[in-house]
């Protein structure tokens, strides 16, 4: 069982975080959990899809790959995308709460498999004297785009049913006259609601919040285009 420990200069002095993106490090997944804080990034990448959860409750996910534990955008040099999504990035890290109760803190595991001690591969959390490094600095970054997103994603998804906007979409990909990807379970905004939204439900929508996020979610459909290309470039490699 992972336990996290509240994050401190003290016990956690010469720890290092290794940042590159391999499969190693459970990078290979065909999907990834994301958030409305970042649904502006995630756009110019990747595909956004909405599914259920465990408990039924409606998540955002960016689609990475179309086969099961496949992530297009990563091979042997890395992550190729100009964005990695927030849960991908934040590695060994969480937001708890402080020991003495309080503000939530970064926590970290120690034995997750990025975290290193003394010299060596990864970026230090803290200065040689004192203070955060810049990574640290970035992780805390990440960690808000997650924990704010999480209190975002119930009241987003509920303006996005009041406005009956949210539909179930068959996501069919053709690779060529043999080879077709039938990925099902997938909804998305409707583009043609939204289009025809009257005034009032706009202004709601709007009001809310998440107009912009509607609009982005079905710009995003776009990227499914890019996962084909990846797909085929894969091919013709191997």
């Amino acid at each position: 069982m992972t336990r996290t420990v509240q994050l401190n200069n003290v016990d956690h002095h010469d720890l290092r975080v290794i940042t590159r993106h391999a499969a190693e490090f459970g990078d290979a997944v065909n999907q990834v959990l994301i958030f409305p804080t970042e649904f502006e990034e995630i756009q110019r990448e990747y595909p956004i899809f909405f599914t259920f959860d465990a408990s039924g409750d409606l998540q955002a996910v960016a689609l990475l790959g179309l086969d099961r534990d496949e992530n297009l955008f990563l091979d042997d040099m890395g992550w190729q995308a100009r964005y990695v999504p927030a849960a991908q990035q934040r590695g060994p890290f969480v937001i708890g709460m402080g020991e003495e109760g309080g503000e939530p803190m970064i926590h970290v595991d120690p034995e997750h498999a990025r975290v290193r001690r003394g010299a060596g591969e990864g970026q230090p959390l803290f200065l040689p004297h004192g203070g955060n490094a810049p990574y640290l600095e970035h992780v805390a970054g990440v960690l808000r785009t997650i924990y704010t997103g999480l209190d975002l994603i119930r009241p987003m998804f509920e303006a996005f049913e009041d406005a009956g906007l949210i539909e179930p979409v068959a996501v069919q990909v053709q690779l060529s006259d043999t080879e077709q990807y039938d990925l099902p379970d997938y909804s998305t905004i409707s583009a043609e609601r939204l289009g025809a939204l009257d005034g009032a439900a706009l202004e709601r929508l709007h009001r809310s919040g998440f107009l912009y996020a509607a609009f982005l979610v079905v710009a995003s459909t776009a990227n499914v285009n890019r996962l084909i290309e990846r797909k085929l470039a894969l091919a013709a490699a191997g």
